[in-house]
């Protein structure tokens, strides 16, 4: 059965790159507009992984990660941020909220199925 990760960034181009990349993969996406959707449909659906833009209207993907994992079944969830902020400060926030890894827009698809495939398990 596919993994299903769930993407969430407020750039539908950005959404679309990750979903094809990830799709060719062999994985099943879940895509989300904001924050605030991404939170709606994570439970709502059940979810392997994470991959969350930081910068977004409604909620940012930081407001999101700490009410993910409030959330009982995020406990052992991979959360991954796929963002152009490289800041260590952000990167450190991020990891003391939850996140378990750090990618930097722009990516390579290699890239984002390499940290996608090990976070994965």
């Amino acid at each position: 059965m596919a993994k299903t990760i769930l993407s969430v960034d407020d750039s539908s181009s950005m959404r679309q790159m990750v979903k094809m990349t990830l799709c060719d993969a062999g994985f099943s996406v879940i895509e989300a507009v904001d924050g605030k959707d991404g939170l709606e449909k994570a439970k709502a659906n059940p979810v392997n992984l994470v991959l969350t833009d930081l910068n977004m209207p409604n909620m940012d993907g930081l407001a999101l990660i700490k009410e993910l994992r409030k959330l009982p079944t995020f406990a052992g969830i991979p959360i991954v941020f796929l963002t152009t902020e490289s800041d260590d400060s952000k990167k450190a926030e991020a990891k003391g909220n939850g996140a378990t890894a750090w990618i930097v827009k722009p990516f390579r698809p290699e890239q984002l199925l390499t940290v996608v495939k090990r976070v994965l398990g």
